[in-house]
C-alpha cells in the first residue's frame, strides 16, 4: 500500500484511540499500561522522566486537528508538573523529556509566556548539572556524580531552546560541549554506543563504560542507539556542525544493519546473546523518527534510504504490535525498559506511543517540531 494512504489510515486509528484515552486520562500522567490500563504518575512520582510524553502526543495531535480536548489536557499535565519544579530534588538530566513536550510545545504553538518561563526554568536546572572539568551533564542523582548516559542527547534541545529565547549562549555552549564528550567516550568506531560512561567527578577524567540498561558494558542497548541517532541529528539541526550529522548517520547505519536482521522490529540489545527474543518496540519508533530527521539534511539518495527504513520500522511495528482496542490503553505493545529488568517487559510504554505518533505524522508531513 502507498505510504501516504497507509499512514493516513493509521493516523485515523490513532485519533480514534487517542480521543478515548484522553478522556479516560484527563488530568492524569500515564506511563505504562498494566493489564490494559495506564497508571498515573501524578500519584506515583511527579518527577518521573516520562511525564511529558502523553502531553507531547496530545500537542502533536492538537496542532494537526485543533481539537480543543487535546490542548486542554496537555495544559493540565503541564500545570501538574509545576509541583516537581517546586519539590526539585527528584529532577535530573531528563527534564528535557518533561518540558520539551509540555512547556516548549505549548509556547511554540500558542505563544504562552508562562510556558516559556517554565521551560527556561527547566533548562537552567539542566545547565546546573554541568561538570566543568569533564565537560558533561551528569546523570541521575544520589551518588552518581560522574555518570553520563546516552539518553541525555535527547534532552539537549531544551538547552538550545533556552539559548534561542533568552539570547544566553551559555545554554548552547553546555549542550555542544556535552555532545562532544559523548562522541569521544560513548560512541564506538563500529557505530554502536554505550549506555553509561563513568567519569571522575573531580578531575573529569573518563574511567569506563558501564552496562546500564543494556546486556553488558560493551553491548548495544537498542533504545540507547535510538537516543543517539535522534539526539545527534537534533544537535546538527541547532548547530549545523557537520560532525554531528556524520555521527548521527554512523549510528543510524549501524542500527539499520542490525534491525534489518529482526524484520525491522529491534530486540532489546543488538549485542545480546544469540537467541535473545526480548523486543523493545519503543527503540524502533524512536529510531524511525531519528532516521526521518536525518533525511531532512542529507542528499536525496541517502534520504530515500533513511525514509524507507523508517517506514518499514513503523509499518512492521504497527502490523505486529499495534493495539487498536479502545478498551485498552497503549497503541504499541512489546516495549521493554531494559535487557535485565523483568517487570517492564513487553508492555505498552507512553514514549513508544509518542514516537510512533510522531513518526506517522512525519510520514504525512504533518509533524510538529517539538524538539
Amino acid at each position: 500500500m502507498d505510504t501516504q494512504i497507509w499512514s493516513k489510515e493509521v493516523l485515523e486509528k490513532i485519533h480514534e484511540k487517542m480521543s478515548v484515552m484522553n478522556q479516560r486520562h484527563t488530568g492524569k500522567i500515564p506511563y505504562i499500561a498494566v493489564d490494559g490500563h495506564y497508571n498515573d504518575m501524578n500519584e506515583i512520582n511527579i518527577a518521573w522522566w516520562t511525564n511529558g510524553f502523553f502531553a507531547g502526543t496530545l500537542w502533536q495531535l492538537y496542532q494537526e486537528t485543533q481539537e480543543v480536548a487535546y490542548r486542554e489536557n496537555a495544559e493540565k499535565i503541564e500545570s501538574l508538573l509545576d509541583r516537581s519544579l517546586i519539590e526539585f530534588v527528584g529532577l535530573h538530566h531528563d527534564v528535557g523529556f518533561m518540558w520539551l513536550h509540555t512547556s516548549v510545545a505549548n509556547y511554540r504553538l500558542t505563544g504562552d509566556e508562562f510556558s516559556k518561563t517554565r521551560a527556561i526554568h527547566a533548562a537552567t536546572l539542566l545547565a546546573g548539572r554541568f561538570n566543568l572539568n569533564g565537560g558533561f551533564i551528569r546523570a541521575w542523582n544520589k551518588d552518581f556524580l560522574g555518570w553520563v548516559i546516552i539518553d541525555s542527547m535527547m534532552n539537549l534541545p531544551l538547552l538550545y531552546f533556552a539559548a534561542e529565547v533568552t539570547g544566553d549562549t551559555r545554554f548552547a555552549q553546555i549542550a555542544t560541549t556535552h555532545a562532544d564528550t559523548i562522541i569521544e567516550h560513548l560512541v564506538r568506531p563500529d557505530g554502536s554506543v554505550g549506555h553509561i560512561g563513568s567519569f571522575d567527578s573531580e578531575t573529569g577524567a573518563f574511567i569506563e563504560l558501564l552496562a546500564g540498561q543494556g546486556y553488558a558494558p560493551d553491548s548495544a542497548w537498542t533504545r540507547g542507539q535510538a537516543w543517539a541517532i535522534y539526539g545527534f541529528a537534533l544537535c546538527y539541526k541547532y548547530t549545523k556542525d557537520e560532525r554531528y550529522l556524520a555521527v548521527a548517520q554512523k549510528i543510524a547505519n549501524y542500527f539499520i544493519a542490525h534491525v534489518s536482521q529482526t524484520d525491522y522490529v529491534p530486540i532489546v540489545d543488538f549485542k545480546a546473546p544469540i537467541g535473545t527474543t526480548k523486543l523493545d518496540t519503543s527503540a524502533g519508533t524512536c529510531a524511525a523518527c531519528g532516521l526521518l530527521e536525518i533525511a531532512e539534511y542529507v542528499n536525496e539518495s541517502d534520504a530515500v534510504l533513511y525514509r524507507q527504513v523508517a517506514e518499514k520500522i513503523l509499518r512492521n511495528t504497527e502490523e505486529k504490535h499495534g493495539n487498536w482496542n479502545l478498551e485498552e490503553d497503549g497503541m504499541i505493545e512489546n516495549g521493554s525498559h531494559s535487557y535485565h529488568q523483568v517487570a517492564e517487559t513487553h508492555i505498552p510504554l507512553v514514549y513508544g506511543d509518542y514516537f510512533f505518533v510522531e513518526g506517522i505524522l512525519r510520514l504525512q508531513n504533518k509533524a510538529f517540531d517539538i524538539w
